[in-house]
């Protein structure tokens, strides 16, 4: 009970800081919130996430600034202001620190940089459990109430990604890898959509690599740079049938997603007219957000 206690009072801290990003913020605004002593908050705070809280909130800031340059026409100063830096200069200096390029140059040309995107400690408690899922978790699932299903067509396009070398599910690959990854992969300008987790096909699997991996998907001519320890290889068009179950509490997270993964392993794709294709490409899971449910997509061929 008392673990529960400081879980909570970090994910209330880290909900404050989501909901005051452009504002000043205090310890003291903080602990108010957490229900505990400036120094025993801070101390949780650093415990439980890695970060102090105010380099919690500065590595934040300029990830999310970081976004701004990168996708709107803004002056450097007017992003530093937003995000509450004192000055141009201050600013400049923190951005170059943390991602090794000055605003300007990354507004003008941005590469991939690895972006802080952090996680709710509480999914983290729920889903990680110190090192994995528990036996009896892994054991569980909720059917799901409703399920919508279509079929989408994906271009010719490539794949930027980071193996593992026998992770065959996301936590597993979480503990092989770490959490670095999605914050790089998240950075990429030209992506056509959102970076995914996917289970690779054999044939795309060289020998001594992971089952499972994330990426992002770019065009077929994308010319951009390709991040140190990460690799690009081309997938050819397809057919995915996705699968959006519906909406989850954060509790339910785990047991919801293998739910909807059970419902498509027993789906019977004939009924609509398709068979399962799953060497044509991997199959994917987007990133579980319970407002929008758990979102995961096989590849299919019209028989």
């Amino acid at each position: 009970m008392e673990h529960w206690e400081q879980i909570n009072a970090v994910q209330s801290m880290q909900d404050y800081i989501q909901q005051h990003l452009y504002e000043p913020i205090t310890l003291t605004e903080l602990s108010r919130k957490a229900g505990y002593s400036s120094f025993h908050c801070a101390k949780l705070f650093k415990e439980h996430t890695g970060k102090a809280p105010f380099e919690y909130i500065r590595t934040l800031r300029l990830s999310r600034a970081a976004l701004k340059l990168r996708d709107e026409k803004v002056r450097v100063l007017d992003v530093a202001m937003d995000f509450v830096f004192d000055s141009h200069e201050g600013f400049t200096r923190a951005f170059s620190r943390e991602f090794g390029i000055t605003p300007y140059q990354y507004s003008k040309n941005p590469p991939p940089i690895k972006l802080f995107m952090p996680t709710p400690i509480r999914d983290q408690f729920l889903f990680y459990q110190r090192g994995g899922v528990s036996a009896e978790r892994k054991n569980k699932s909720i059917p799901p109430s409703t399920v919508f299903v279509q079929v989408i067509e994906r271009p010719e396009r490539k794949l930027i990604l980071k193996r593992g070398k026998a992770a065959k599910d996301y936590f597993e690959y979480c503990e092989e890898i770490g959490c670095d990854v999605w914050g790089l992969l998240c950075s990429v300008k030209e992506a056509l959509y959102e970076p995914i987790g996917l289970w690779l096909p054999e044939k795309l699997r060289p020998m001594g690599t992971s089952l499972y991996a994330q990426g992002v998907e770019v065009p077929a001519d994308y010319a951009g740079t390709l991040p140190e320890g990460l690799e690009m290889i081309s997938l050819p068009p397809c057919e995915m049938m996705v699968f959006q179950g519906p909406p989850f509490e954060d509790d339910d997270f785990f047991e919801t997603c293998m739910g909807v993964s059970e419902l498509i392993d027993h789906y019977q794709p004939q009924i609509y007219g398709y068979r399962w294709a799953d060497e044509d490409a991997p199959r994917f899971q987007l990133e579980p957000q319970g407002y929008r449910g758990y979102i995961e997509a096989r590849p299919v061929r019209q028989i």
